[in-house]
């Protein structure tokens, strides 16, 4: 399946590729030693206007539709996942929620400054007793006068170490629970009551930060309630859904730069008088990557023009998510193996690679949940 992009998002898919060969990748290494990204990479991303890609143009964004953001997520999936993480996350499930269900006044006053970078994003939704059992969320939210007060402890949430905005998920009705009783809040980090707790210390995705999100007696005006009172979980669904086919393009776009990476090496690696590249157990490999790679690129698509299309998109989502993050992994699996003993060197992107994409069929829903929700999909006859 090929998707005709415009060519001005052509252009862009163009100018980005550029931009994270030549200026992000060069410290990549860096990026990895110290865990931290310059300022002058992220400034950049600003400047490019990567932060304000979802976010519609009348609020300071450039306003891509899904396939365009899909492009623009392959191209940034070529280079540090973590840098890409830290844009991602923002541009995906920490502003989806506003943009698609927010009121106008959460708009004209929070979507300018995250188009443009001023205000990061993040979106908490995971606590130590509910992560893929999302429905057994325990932070409450309590409504005083025009205040609702939030209780309670959220963790692994990437970007809350930098974020200044955050879409919160609490319990509003516990006898409803997740058929009508869930939430979901903007909330500002200076909001009193909201504490980050320290980074947590990760295998990889360096200089992408995640921390724990405490809300103690935490008081936010009733006009942050993002969409309705209690559909908060209804909501979720939808911005997971949308985050997860951005997850797999940048999965894609990070098994393009392996296969590039790969293919150079078997060409200049000489082995027995001859580059490894004409060796049948290498170029198989190689296939297998490629022919993968580009099945999980047209399953990411799909799902993105479903979603422009106005479609529901839950087990197509699923599908994009749970195929190319085991697509990145087997890639990766592979590429390490082609460049053999200097792939497992920390100095070299393969091993970068190798260890960054272990954890994309893990967050945004584990890829044992992905198949439960496409099997419970099939069964229903949907």
């Amino acid at each position: 399946m090929a998707v005709a992009l415009t060519d001005e998002l052509e252009q862009m898919k163009t100018m980005i590729k550029s931009f994270v060969d030549n200026e992000v990748e060069p410290y990549a290494q860096q990026i990895e030693d110290e865990d931290a990204i310059p300022p002058h990479l992220i400034e950049k991303a600003k400047e490019l206007g990567l932060f304000g890609i979802s976010i519609p143009e009348e609020y300071g964004g450039i306003g891509l539709n899904t396939v365009g953001k899909v492009a623009v997520l392959e191209q940034l999936g070529r280079t540090h996942n973590g840098y890409v993480s830290l844009i991602s996350a923002h541009t995906g499930i920490g502003s989806t929620g506003i943009v698609k269900l927010g009121s106008e006044y959460l708009k004209q006053k929070y979507l300018p400054d995250m188009a443009s970078g001023k205000k990061i994003a993040a979106f908490a939704l995971s606590e130590p007793g509910a992560g893929s059992d999302a429905t057994n969320i325990s932070t409450q939210a309590e409504k005083r006068g025009n205040e609702w007060v939030l209780n309670g402890t959220k963790h692994f949430i990437t970007n809350a170490p930098v974020a200044d905005v955050f879409t919160v998920f609490a319990v509003t009705d516990k006898e409803k629970g997740a058929k009508g009783g869930i939430t979901a809040f903007l909330v500002e980090r200076d909001f009193p009551g909201l504490i980050v707790g320290k980074k947590d210390k990760k295998m990889g995705l360096r200089g992408s930060y995640t921390a724990q999100v405490i809300f103690e007696n935490c008081i936010v005006p009733e006009e942050n309630v993002i969409g309705e009172v209690g559909m908060g979980y209804m909501n979720a669904l939808r911005i997971l859904g949308e985050g997860r086919v951005g997850l797999a393009a940048r999965a894609v776009g990070s098994c393009d730069k392996l296969i590039e990476l790969s293919a150079s090496y078997a060409n200049e690696r000489v082995q027995f008088g001859q580059p490894i590249a004409v060796n049948q157990g290498i170029q198989w490999m190689l296939a297998d990557m490629a022919t993968e790679t580009e099945a999980a690129r047209a399953l990411t698509m799909m799902a993105a023009e479903k979603i422009d299309a106005g479609e529901k998109v839950i087990k197509e989502a699923a599908m994009a998510k749970l195929y190319a993050s085991e697509v990145f992994n087997k890639v990766a699996d592979k590429a390490l193996q082609i460049h053999g003993g200097i792939g497992y060197i920390a100095e070299y992107p393969v091993e970068r690679f190798y260890r960054d994409a272990r954890i994309t069929q893990i967050y945004e829903g584990t890829n044992e949940i992905q198949r439960v929700i496409i099997a419970r999909k099939i069964l229903a006859g949907d």
